[in-house]
């Protein structure tokens, strides 16, 4: 049975799957204040929500007085992280990593306090230490203590082979760089512990070792499952892309009504990983059911758009939801669609506009949705699945909605 308040907390909430040792880091939380980090390689201009389950565990830590790490992977970005991957990772320039890197670090301040106040948070580049490593030094006084024999018994190296899915030599060293971060860090600040998701537990485990083998400290790994639904499905993207979490890729209407839209099923486990209220006021908001379920929907949606976009961004998505869902057109809040005048005819046909705005996918789906009367244009039902409109109908931003929950503004220039 765990003893450590933070670890009872997290376990109780879902975050746990697998640690190294779980009674050794309990004792060691019990008896004092440890560093913890865990690494984003910069491969997007954003985090999705599948990354969201592992920074509020940095949060948690942070809100225990523990001192937390955000490593940023300039360096192993450059080279690309093999794990459960089909195909190797397409290399990425210097110039967008960078990029990306900025996108980064303004996602992480709304979740993680840096100050200088303990207990403080860092947050380091491994493209820092990284890219002045020696080669042949680092081959001879890191490279032997990795064993092929090892590596190539992860699950995450198996899965390619099996399958006759190459894997590079590039791939091999991101494995020896990123235990290489674990042993670095443990070095310069004392870090004790790496989180991450179930597909790092190899990667983990080799800064393990290697930190072993090197100065003989013992660290830790800890492990968060895999964020899936009710159904089973892997979360992070939706069936229509990604959920950001910066407002570039997503907007905040758009990330409120993600959550607003939870299943049923979904509600209690993302009000456990996703928000900061108690386990118990958690279980008594989700017992109830039909509008009370509801509400609790709200209230998901509404705490963790606050945590990721502010409160000033989340009324505004709850207000435009709301003036949504009254049939009240003039909301300027919702998320605008731009189609080329380019590649539009000059009378364009209401499956045209569905398909070329990215809503449907087929002009098949397009003329299912329109015959089973789920297409509104400026609020009136579309009942013509031949309908055409001028262009420059659509100067103007016009409201396209499809059911209750798909509301868009089109514009076409």
């Amino acid at each position: 049975m765990l003893k450590s308040n933070l670890l009872k907390n997290l376990q109780s909430r879902g975050f746990i799957n697998d640690c190294t040792d779980l009674a050794g880091l309990d004792d060691l939380l019990e008896q004092t204040k440890i560093t913890c980090y865990i690494g984003y390689d910069a491969t997007a201009s954003s985090l999705h929500v599948g990354h969201l389950m592992n920074i509020m565990m940095l949060r948690w830590f942070q809100k225990e007085g523990h001192r937390v790490i955000t490593l940023l992977g300039g360096g192993t970005t450059k080279i690309g992280d093999p794990s459960f991957r089909k195909t190797e990772r397409p290399l990425i320039n210097n110039d967008t990593i960078n990029t990306n890197l900025a996108s980064l670090k303004s996602i992480f301040s709304k979740y993680i306090k840096f100050s200088s106040n303990f207990p403080d948070a860092l947050m380091l580049n491994n493209d820092e230490w990284l890219s002045k490593l020696n080669y042949l030094d680092f081959l001879r006084d890191t490279g032997k203590h990795f064993s092929i024999n090892r590596m190539l018994s992860f699950d995450s190296v198996k899965s390619r082979l099996q399958k006759n899915d190459p894997l590079s030599f590039l791939e091999f060293n991101y494995m020896i760089l990123q235990g290489y971060d674990f042993y670095k860090l443990n070095k310069d600040h004392e870090c004790i512990l790496q989180m991450g998701g179930s597909d790092q537990w190899g990667n983990i485990l080799n800064g393990i070792e290697l930190t072993r083998r090197k100065n003989g400290k013992k660290l830790f790994g800890l492990t968060s499952p895999l964020l899936t639904n009710s159904a089973g499905q892997k979360m992070g993207k939706s069936l229509n892309g990604a959920i950001w979490l910066n407002e570039e890729n997503l907007s905040p209407y758009e990330f409120w009504q993600f959550w607003r839209n939870s299943e049923d099923n979904d509600i209690e486990k993302f009000l456990l990983l996703f928000t900061e209220f108690s386990v118990e006021k958690i279980k008594e908001l989700t017992a109830r059911k039909g509008h009370h379920l509801n509400e609790a929907k709200i209230i998901l949606a509404n705490e963790v758009t606050n945590l990721c976009h502010g409160k000033i961004k989340t009324t505004e998505a709850f207000k435009t939801s709301q003036a949504v869902f009254n049939e009240n057109i003039g909301s300027n809040n919702l998320p605008t669609i731009e189609i080329s005048k380019e590649e539009c005819p000059p009378n364009i046909s209401i499956i045209q506009l569905l398909t070329m705005s990215g809503m449907v996918k087929s002009g098949k789906e397009a003329r299912r949705l329109i015959t089973d009367k789920a297409v509104k244009l400026e609020g009136k039902l579309i009942n013509n699945i031949s309908g055409t409109y001028e262009i420059n109908d659509f100067v103007d931003p016009q409201k396209l909605s499809i059911g209750k929950k798909k509301h868009f503004n089109i514009i076409i220039t």
